[in-house]
């Protein structure tokens, strides 16, 4: 056999050229590679410097015009003249309209009063009508609503029952006050609304939300060019509207609203750019040249290879992980958890496994579509990610359902540190379709080997735990404890039976009079549920309505109450009628539809009707709800905000949605005989819900000494156990004869009890 020297020449050529040459093409294109990235990122690092020192330079003017504000508006004088009973637009417009624009240039001038409407308002120095500023206070109206309530906030009471105003004690202004951008008469504009408050007088007598100043300085001119100076960029220029201009170099303005209303735009320096275009055209020229010599003959292999590998790792990748998330999936999860299991001993400590379930997650997307509710997975799913060691495997298991293996942790203690950090994480909200959602976590926890050594007995305990947690409250953790079992098949009875009961119509309906203040008239009767189980006794709406919200029968056992109240009062024609509507109901996206339809089927007047939401039902900060109150109110039924002053942002919902009627929460009609100040609170809530409109009925009522006490007050309704326990509705008519016969004359409540 002859050897062909030629092409054994050219094979080697071959197989030492390319390795060169693919080594001269790497060198050159990380050198390339290096350069540009250095370049844009010595443009980008410029860029985002400029952007911070403009920040800064707007917050900084911002303040600016908050400190001048602060003169004008912490003033006993502004103070006296701004309020309902003394208020002066003459005043007002000597000393606060025609004085921050002659010595500042405060192009508009607004105040609002302590009741949330306009009251003075000057453009230019000039007066106008209050109304034409509702536009420019609608669109800043969280930064009023936010001063109000920091103001409100800062009352804090003496032994001797007045209030003391505290304002901060340093910073570069005292008054209490909020910023941000807005737009004036088509114009970007900065605008400041600061709290008027007493300078001296700072003792009174009751709290009270306080009327603000709202000062409007157009960004343009020379405070463009003094901001441009103040913050060192180039060709500053200010963009009103939603579209982005085409510069890079932009700093985007928001509305309180959260709207875009604008940008400002500036020269950009890019140092990065500039050394680039000097040696860039060289060593572009000699990498294409290289490139194109080497090109041909690696262009096929080079492709194939890499379509096939990519091939290979997507076909993997998508058959151990999820598609929305990028986790690994249960099949992953289950083939690690196995290993971890098979290669356990003693000496490699315990492992913990976790499941994770997002809490009301139904509920988003009921709300807010299945695209929110894919976009809350996505980021709950880059907040774990974030969290969980390096050496744990986490995964998507289903739609709002996470697992987490935590192998090698020496104590108990040692996992529940990683929970307490996701549960903290999580207690920030989510910003999912222009809305702030909190979005909390339930986690379930069993441990390795204490709790099995088996994987599918393992993971039935977590389960376990996890249906622990949630029926804890929810946003909690659970570690695996051998009651939860019996728990468990407890829950799982009752949930069997409350089926049973709802189909075979075995619940009833008893019905707690609401009277006048003297106690002597029936007004209303709110309708409460009662279950009697054959086998299991009485068993407390506080059990069996969690149940039927965690079933999925929370709907159905709300129409019940409905259409049994509705059947039952119509015996009662000249009462009103209450119903509770739990927050899972009322967000249905058929609620409005069932409502309707009951009301027809019972042929029951909307107007007897009242339904009682709590504000838990505001969770979410859902525009749907408002919508949804509305039709109630179009219906001509009227809305109770129940339990009203237990939440946080009670004030707030008062404002924002049309309520009918306000129900003091128990725990204050409690206190009346025990707790020093809280008559006090009582008559403020009182007379909130009187100055907004709404009848105020106060629940609980136990005691003489407490229906004595609210007799005093303008209070509209009482309901409570001294007056009736609530009565099946036959016993309707002859509860009504008792309060009337008890509250004559000679038996009625004395005021001085």
């Amino acid at each position: 056999m002859t050897i062909n020297k030629t092409d054994n020449g050219a094979r080697l050529a071959n197989t030492i050229l390319f390795p060169v040459v693919g080594l001269v093409l790497l060198a050159i294109a990380f050198s390339v590679a290096l350069i540009a990235y250095t370049s844009r990122s010595a443009d980008h690092a410029a860029m985002e410097s400029e952007r911070q020192l403009l920040r800064g330079s707007t917050q900084l003017q911002l303040e600016i015009l908050a400190k001048e504000q602060e003169g004008a508006a912490v003033w006993d004088l502004a103070d006296y003249y701004t309020r309902p009973l003394s208020a002066s637009t003459q005043w007002l417009d000597a000393n606060l309209g025609r004085w921050l624009y002659t010595n500042h240039g405060h192009d508009q001038t607004v105040v609002v009063g302590e009741t949330g409407e306009p009251i003075y308002n000057a453009l230019r120095g000039q007066q106008l009508s209050p109304d034409a500023s509702r536009e420019l206070i609608s669109s800043i109206w969280p930064l009023i609503a936010r001063t109000r309530a920091k103001f409100i906030t800062r009352f804090r009471p003496l032994p001797s029952g007045l209030f003391v105003i505290e304002r901060p004690l340093n910073g570069f202004t005292r008054s209490i006050h909020e910023t941000g951008f807005a737009l004036h008469e088509g114009e970007l504009a900065f605008v400041s609304v600061t709290a008027i408050s007493p300078e001296l007088k700072q003792f009174v007598a009751n709290r009270r939300p306080p009327a603000v100043l709202v000062s409007v300085k157009k960004l343009e001119g020379s405070r463009l060019s003094a901001l441009e100076t103040r913050s060192g960029v180039d060709g500053l220029s200010a963009s009103p509207g939603a579209d982005r201009p085409g510069a890079t170099a932009t700093f985007d303005l928001r509305s309180p609203l959260g709207m875009p209303i604008g940008y400002l735009t500036w020269t950009a320096n890019k140092p990065g750019t500039k050394i680039l275009s000097g040696v860039g055209p060289m060593l572009f020229f000699l990498a294409a040249t290289i490139a194109g010599l080497t090109s041909v003959v690696l262009f096929y292999t080079r492709q194939n290879t890499r379509r096939l590998a990519e091939s290979e790792a997507r076909a993997q990748h998508a058959a151990l992980h999820d598609s929305l998330t990028g986790l690994a999936n249960r099949d992953f999860f289950a083939d690690r958890f196995h290993d971890e299991l098979t290669r356990w001993d003693a000496d490699k400590g315990l492992i913990g496994v976790i499941y994770i379930d997002l809490d009301h997650f139904k509920d988003i997307n009921d709300t807010l579509g299945h695209a929110a509710g894919d976009e809350v997975i996505r980021e709950a799913a880059r907040r774990l990610r974030v969290l969980v060691p390096d050496e744990a495997t986490l995964a998507r298991i289903s739609g709002d359902e996470f697992a987490l293996l935590l192998p090698g942790y020496a104590s108990r203690t040692a996992i529940e540190h990683v929970l307490r950090r996701i549960q903290d994480r999580f207690a920030i909200p989510m910003y999912i379709s222009g809305t702030h959602l909190h979005v909390s976590l339930s986690v379930g926890a069993a441990i390795a080997p204490e709790d099995s050594l088996s994987m599918g007995e393992l993971l039935r305990k977590a389960d376990i735990a996890l249906y622990s947690a949630k029926g804890a409250g929810r946003g909690r953790w659970a570690f695996f404890d051998i009651s939860m079992e019996e728990h468990v098949r407890t829950r799982e009875n009752l949930a069997h039976a409350l089926r049973e009961a709802i189909g075979q119509d075995r619940l009833t309906v008893v019905y707690q009079p609401q009277t006048t203040i003297d106690g002597a008239t029936v007004l209303s009767v709110e309708a409460l549920l009662r279950w009697t189980d054959p086998k299991m006794g009485p068993v407390s709406p506080s059990v069996f309505v969690p149940i039927a919200e965690e079933i999925g029968l929370i709907n159905e056992l709300g129409l019940y109450v409905l259409r049994k109240a509705c059947q039952d009062a119509a015996a009662w024609p000249h009462l009103g009628l209450a119903v509770n509507v739990s927050p899972s109901q009322f967000r249905h996206p058929r609620f409005i539809d069932d409502l309707r339809e009951t009301l027809k089927a019972c042929e029951f007047e909307p107007t007897r009707l009242e339904i009682e939401v709590t504000e838990t039902v505001f969770a979410d900060n859902d525009s749907n709800i408002l919508s949804t109150l509305k039709q109630v109110q179009e219906m001509g039924i009227r809305v109770a905000l129940d339990d009203f002053g237990v939440g946080y942002s009670s004030l707030s919902y008062l404002r924002r949605f049309p309520f009918d009627t306000l129900k003091i929460d128990r725990s204050f009609i409690a206190d009346l005989e025990i707790a020093p100040h809280a008559h006090a609170i009582l008559s403020t809530i009182i007379d909130l819900g009187e100055a907004l409109g709404m009848k105020v009925v106060a629940e609980g009522i136990e005691t003489r000494q407490q229906a004595a006490i609210l007799q005093r007050t303008n209070c509209d309704r009482l309901q409570g156990f001294y007056l009736s326990r609530p009565v099946p509705p036959d016993t309707v008519p002859a509860t009504e004869a008792r309060l009337a016969a008890d509250r004559e004359p000679a038996n009625a409540i004395s005021l001085s009890a």
